[in-house]
């Protein structure tokens, strides 16, 4: 009897660790838990019911969000030289990424097989899972404007698009912006002239009612009607818009760009940083992403699953692609600190 107990106690509680991801995690000597950095804000219940929670349920594993500032590399720098990880994982653009890779500071993720084939080349490296794509756009105020403007010279032009407008106070896309604005063609916004760009920022500067600083600020100010007509994040005009002020985007000469997961070098969680990684690359998961923000899917068989009346409000919008410009993050790697100081002194004077 004392045998046939025993056996229907193991049988108990090999099924149960069958049924229970946690317990399965814990005796395969997994770790309970990996961190992962996000922006925070916005993005916390969208990633939290596209990856984090999916993930604990079909693996066992706790997604710890943390949020960090804007593009971390020097946080990350730090934790990898002291091998002390207060993060697993990072969502990083790819500039970021590449300054981290030329130091040595990222794992290769190594998933391939996963979805991340899907992705198109320029969301994917050996070291960088796209997620979301954001595009910067030119939005505007439907009440004030009865013929849209269709790109950004309609932006410096004040004679046929009289109002408050306001831009970004940074050199990314900025700098994009003025060129397109001067006259230049998307395929040869590469390399930037800055002269000719600080140029055409000078023509424009005197009506400049606003220099943002931060989406919020961006979005109240069109919400609120303080402004006209601005550069924008599409998901931040899509706030408004969802609040119900009369704001419209303007897709034509979108500059976009893709958000996606590093892992940081010699974190002792790497495996179950990889498997998380795959995870998300699934079309289902970023099309769970696409209900909670406008930012679109990276992997493009995430359409198959979002509504077409939802797709149309997505960067990632066939039709939108076509029509903007990928950030050339190889060209900000190698030029972003010394842009950042001529801007900062050019809005000094």
């Amino acid at each position: 009897m004392k045998d046939l107990s025993r056996r229907r106690f193991l049988s108990a509680v090999s099924a149960a660790a069958v049924a229970s991801p946690v317990l399965s995690a814990r005796a395969q000597g997994r770790p309970t838990s990996i961190t992962v950095r996000d922006p925070g804000s916005t993005y916390v219940e969208a990633y939290r019911n596209a990856f984090y929670l999916p993930f604990e349920q079909k693996t066992g594993i706790k997604v710890i969000p943390a949020a960090a500032a804007h593009e971390p590399t020097a946080q990350i720098k730090a934790m990898v030289e002291a091998k002390s990880y207060i993060w697993d994982v990072a969502l990083l653009s790819r500039s970021a990424e590449q300054s981290l890779v030329a130091g040595n500071l990222l794992e290769m993720l190594n998933i391939q097989g996963s979805a991340i084939d899907d992705l198109p080349a320029g969301y994917r490296t050996p070291y960088f899972a796209g997620v979301d794509i954001y595009a910067t756009v030119l939005a505007y105020r439907t009440d004030k404007f009865k013929t849209a403007p269709q790109g950004w010279r309609d932006l410096w032009n004040t004679k046929d698009f009289p109002g408050r407008r306001a831009l970004r106070n940074h050199p990314f896309d900025t700098t994009e912006i003025a060129l397109m604005a001067d006259g230049v063609p998307q395929n040869a916004v590469y390399p930037c002239d800055f002269d000719r760009a600080y140029r055409s920022l000078q023509k424009i500067r005197p009506d400049v009612n606003v220099w943002w600083t931060s989406g919020a600020q961006s979005a109240q100010l069109m919400q609120s009607g303080e402004v006209d007509m601005a550069q924008m994040w599409n998901g931040t005009a899509q706030r408004a818009i969802d609040a119900g002020a009369p704001v419209a985007i303007q897709w034509n000469q979108n500059i976009h760009d893709v958000e996606g997961w590093t892992i940081l070098k010699g974190t002792p969680k790497v495996e179950a940083a990889r498997e998380f990684v795959a995870f998300t690359m699934a079309p289902r998961q970023q099309a769970i992403l696409a209900k909670y923000m406008t930012y679109g899917p990276a992997n493009p068989k995430a359409f198959e699953f979002i509504d077409p009346k939802r797709a149309a409000q997505l960067s990632t919008y066939p039709d939108y692609r076509k029509a903007g410009l990928q950030i050339d993050n190889t060209f900000w790697a190698t030029t972003k600190d010394k842009a950042i100081e001529r801007f900062g002194a050019w809005m000094l004077k």
